[in-house]
């Protein structure tokens, strides 16, 4: 079967193969959110693993982002795993550390700790047919494994525009998932390039504190009020107490972000936001010319939907000047394509990251031998999200096609729904391979794609990171979060080829 024991019972490590590997039943790699929810679904059912995290602590997104103001833009009580509710969130929508707390007090709770390795940062995972299992090279030894889940998450690798002369400039400079938190800015002059979610965090922040302040934005977003609120502490007793209280908000929420999710393909529902999106505008900017800067003309939804209280009133501020993109940098100096120009003393980085593309396909190496992204060549074909036809016994979380607007807990407690399925059924049948059917997942994909044309993803009149660089829709998923709860409700054995026995 394999030079190493194979085993269904946990364990803090796993069994040593002839060729010094350590092998485990399942390694996840990825110590974020739905990484340590794999680990918690395992450990309750008796599956030996392992969980790699690159870092020296858990946390991914909320352990890397800490920028000023660094908040969820989902209500928290909806942001939490179902299974564990956090009654003393401070507020409506939590704050980065409560965020990282959260994340780590769960993986305490549901005593999943001694199974996690730090620094341990993936450098390969090779596919070997003969043995049936993964091969995985870390920064810290090697490991193997007859199922691997991928828990990197889509916001890991920050985006770094490409833009001329950008070597020679002479300041600081810092993407927002990398804030150089030793950098006093105090009456510098500074540069933001991006107005997306994390920019719209941190420059208001900032704003105040800054001598001078410009944007550089290719397109400007659609942003919203955010119904932010503190949460007494009588209220926080009260989930405490009573969990049917926050059970029965989630519900609530779960319900407003479908109809929120469904209104977004009609056009009638879109106009109703935008006007609100267009109030928000006009409660903080007085001045007709910024407001046509700062107002989208493409359909609101086609990217990412933003929600802020104190984005336009920064804007707004004598400290702030909002250009166009970025052309070009000479040295200090900064020229927008536009034709205006500022000197900086700092650049940040508001500009995103690797969402269509998941940069962990660059080191799954699978049955043909190449890397998954090599396969995809920009255009990732993946089934449910979960499962590529080149990968045996591999699972992806956070895939491509996955992408709704609800919370992301949704997605990952879907996914795991359906890896756990999996497991279960290979244990149960003595199956040491699953792979799906190349049919199988070509069908699926056409169907995502059929669907997603007419949406306001596709359709919007936007350019946005949805859109890979083939132009193909790589990242939303086309219908409802109840419709992507269904389909990875039950893993159907005959969507796979199947091995079984030695």
């Amino acid at each position: 079967m394999s030079s190493a024991t194979r085993t269904n019972q946990p364990g803090r490590a796993g069994t040593e193969s002839a060729s010094g590997s350590e092998h485990v039943r399942v390694i996840v790699v990825g110590a974020g959110f739905a990484g340590i929810g794999a680990a918690i679904r395992l450990r309750q059912a008796g599956i030996a693993f392992q969980l790699l995290e690159k870092a020296d602590e858990m946390g991914g997104v909320w352990r890397d982002n800490t920028y000023p103001d660094c908040a969820c833009d989902i209500p928290s009580a909806f942001y939490s795993y179902s299974f564990a509710p956090n009654p003393r969130w401070s507020r409506f929508f939590a704050p980065q550390a409560e965020i990282r707390d959260y994340c780590r007090a769960v993986a305490a709770r549901f005593g999943i700790l001694p199974f996690v390795r730090l620094n341990h940062e993936l450098k390969q995972a090779v596919w070997d047919p003969d043995t049936r299992l993964w091969r995985l090279e870390t920064s810290a030894g090697r490991f193997t494994a007859d199922f691997v889940i991928m828990a990197c998450g889509p916001m890991h690798q920050p985006r770094l525009p490409r833009i001329k002369g950008l070597e020679s400039f002479t300041g600081a400079r810092f993407h927002s998932a990398r804030w150089d938190h030793d950098y006093d800015m105090t009456d510098k002059r500074v540069a933001v390039i991006g107005s997306g979610a994390s920019a719209i965090q941190f420059l208001p922040a900032i704003q105040p504190r800054v001598a001078q302040l410009t944007l550089f934005q290719r397109t400007p977003p659609w942003v919203l009020p955010k119904m932010d609120l503190a949460v007494s502490e009588t209220w926080q007793r009260r989930f405490e107490r009573f969990p049917i209280l926050q059970s029965l908000l989630r519900q609530v929420l779960y319900r407003a972000f479908e109809r929120l999710n469904g209104s977004l393909n009609r056009p009638k529902a879109r106009q109703r936001l935008e006007a609100s999106a267009r109030r928000n505008i006009e409660r903080a900017v007085e001045d007709e010319a910024l407001r046509k800067k700062l107002t989208p003309d493409f359909a609101i939804g086609c990217k990412r939907i933003l929600q802020s209280n104190s984005w336009y009133r920064a804007l707004a501020r004598p400290n702030v000047t909002v250009v166009s993109d970025v052309a070009e940098v000479q040295g200090k100096t900064i020229i927008a394509t536009d034709g205006s120009s500022c000197e900086v003393d700092l650049i940040i980085f508001g500009t995103g990251f690797e969402v269509a593309n998941p940069p962990v396909a660059e080191i799954i190496i699978g049955t043909s031998g190449r890397s998954l992204a090599d396969q995809w060549q920009g255009s990732p074909e993946v089934y449910l999200g979960t499962t590529a036809p080149d990968a045996p016994n591999c699972f992806l979380t956070f895939g491509p096609n996955l992408y709704t607007f609800s919370s992301a807990f949704v997605m990952i407690e879907a996914q795991l729904d359906y890896i756990m399925d999996a497991l279960r059924q290979a244990g149960a049948q003595k199956i040491t391979t699953l792979s799906v059917r190349a049919e199988v997942c070509r069908s699926y994909n056409d169907e995502v794609q059929a669907a997603l044309q007419s949406s306001v993803w596709n359709s919007g009149g936007c350019t946005s990171y949805f859109i890979d660089r083939n132009g193909r829709n790589s990242t939303n998923w086309p219908w409802s979060a109840s419709r992507l709860r269904q389909r990875l409700r039950r893993f159907r054995l005959r969507d796979y080829e199947l091995q079984t026995g030695a």
